[in-house]
C-alpha cells in the first residue's frame, strides 16, 4: 500500500530526502509517519505529520536535523534528513493509517501500532 524511496549511502554531514507514496488504490488517511530500525535494535519512531493540519512530531534524536512535509491531497510524505550522522544508519519505514480510528493526537503518531499500512523500507547508510 505504500512505496518508500530515496535511501542511499552518504558521508557524515550529508543529506537525503525520503519519499513515501501510496501504491495502487488511494485510501483515506489521517497521518503519515516514519520509523527506522537499525541492526539488532527495535523499530523506533522518527517523525510524523497530520495530513489535516500539518502538525508534526519528531523524535528527540532528529529534532533540528530532519523535517517531515506532506502533500496532503495525495497522502505523500517527505522526510528531509540533514546533518546525517552514523547513528542514523538504519532501514527507514514509512507508515500511514487507513482512516478508521479518527484524528490522532501527537503522542499517538509516535506509536507504531496505530498505523495500518507500511512501506517496504529503504536503507540509509551514513559513513563516518
Amino acid at each position: 500500500q505504500l512505496q518508500a524511496s530515496g535511501g542511499g549511502l552518504v558521508h557524515t554531514g550529508g543529506s537525503l530526502r525520503l519519499s513515501c507514496a501510496p501504491s495502487g488504490r488511494a485510501f483515506r488517511s489521517y497521518a503519515g509517519g516514519w520509523f527506522r530500525q537499525a541492526p539488532g535494535r527495535e523499530r523506533e519512531f522518527v517523525a510524523a505529520i497530520s495530513w489535516r493540519d500539518g502538525k508534526t512530531k519528531y523524535a528527540d534524536s532528529v529534532k533540528g536535523r530532519f523535517t517531515i512535509r506532506r502533500d496532503g491531497a495525495k497522502n505523500i510524505s517527505y522526510l528531509q534528513m540533514n546533518s546525517l550522522i552514523p547513528e542514523d544508519t538504519a532501514v527507514y519505514y514509512c507508515a500511514a493509517d487507513k482512516g478508521s480510528k479518527g484524528i490522532p493526537g501527537l503522542m499517538t503518531l509516535a506509536t507504531p501500532t496505530w498505523y495500518d499500512y507500511w512501506g517496504q523500507g529503504t536503507q540509509v547508510t551514513v559513513s563516518s
